[in-house]
């Protein structure tokens, strides 16, 4: 053992809606040598995602197997190597991967990590803009929606970690954006900072497709060609309604169901997709995994010159794990959240 202590959440039960705190409990262990192919990192940054919430449905079959009661959670982390037995790692380095996060040190194989420059960015940001929401938004504008210049682009979740970089990556594009929040304050930050052209907050309307359908309307008289679905609901349903010809759609989530309790019936106007030629994909970020290149190519210097802006909501220290997660659904981040568990330099 190394002599050093870990404490890490373990998951006591599986939510019944929405998570709460006395689902998890803190555990310290020891923490272990890392063997040949392993580092030991210190994490530094942890993160939290609505994909997790997924992993606490032991019933339903996944792309991710579930989260298993009595251990620690897991997630994308940034930390610092601490020791290392693997070629191409070395004590100081940082690094980024899928695992190690919910905990404060971990050993695992060099391989599920990579390096990453603290120059170039803020290590939070290679879990949002750089990390895996970055990379959701752009493969799913990219290879999916495919927009032109001149179309009409609509984001739900606009001000989150994901929906907040299609906006502006539409911007780029040529489009001109309609974007959902949950605020009036969310609202301006993505028009007045990220430059959606129409922002509406989408509790203004009662829950009611047909109101947003008239709204939608108005703002897009031409059809919206293109649509990145992260809300799912009634928002989606007034959507298929003002879908254009040859329309595309990214399905990335639909947050709104995930605490559910019960099936909430799907949109009752699908039969316009038939006849309106409208693609509608489903997708996951490791689809794309194998285009991290040119991800980067593309959206390093967009973040570098400053023309994809990001904002994170950040806590502070292990204990604020389950708090941050139980926020996602309740809307009270804007832009990427993220858990501060060390300091950058130590």
């Amino acid at each position: 053992m190394t002599g050093l202590k870990s404490r890490e959440i373990h998951l006591k039960e599986y939510p019944k809606g929405a998570p709460t705190a006395d689902l998890y409990e803190i555990k310290e262990v020891d923490v272990r040598e890392p063997g040949e192919g392993e580092v030991l990192i210190r994490i530094v940054w942890m993160t939290v995602d609505p994909y997790m919430r997924g992993r606490m449905r032991p019933d339903v079959k996944s792309y991710i197997p579930p989260f298993q009661l009595g251990e620690p959670l897991d997630g994308g982390a940034v930390g610092q190597v601490v020791k290392s037995k693997a070629d191409g790692f070395a004590e100081g380095d940082y690094v980024v991967g899928f695992n190690g996060g919910w905990r404060e040190y971990y050993t695992g194989p060099a391989e599920a990590y990579t390096k990453v420059d603290p120059n170039l960015a803020p290590l939070s940001a290679y879990l949002g803009v750089l990390g895996m929401p970055g990379m959701t938004a752009w493969a799913g504008v990219t290879q999916i929606m495919e927009p032109n210049e001149g179309e009409t682009m609509m984001v739900t979740g606009a001000a989150g970690a994901v929906g907040s970089i299609v906006c502006q990556i539409g911007k780029l594009k040529g489009c001109k954006v309609i974007g959902s929040a949950g605020s009036k304050e969310k609202c301006d930050w993505i028009t007045s900072e990220l430059g959606v052209d129409v922002a509406y907050n989408y509790k203004d309307f009662d829950g009611s497709s047909a109101k947003l359908s008239k709204f939608l309307a108005e703002h897009a008289p031409k059809g919206i060609d293109t649509y990145f679905e992260n809300v799912g609901g009634f928002q989606l349903e007034a959507l298929i309604n003002n879908i254009g010809f040859a329309g595309r759609i990214a399905l990335c989530g639909m947050i709104s169901q995930y605490n559910n309790t019960t099936p909430e019936p799907g949109p009752s106007n699908l039969t316009n997709l038939i006849g309106r030629g409208v693609l509608v994909k489903g997708f996951i970020v490791s689809n794309y995994m194998n285009m991290m290149p040119q991800f980067f190519a593309e959206m390093g210097p967009w973040v570098a010159g400053g023309k994809v802006k990001f904002r994170e909501t950040v806590y502070e220290g292990l204990d604020a794990a389950p708090e941050a997660f139980a926020g996602l659904f309740t809307g009270d981040n804007t832009g990427k959240v993220v858990i501060r568990i060390g300091p950058d330099n130590a």
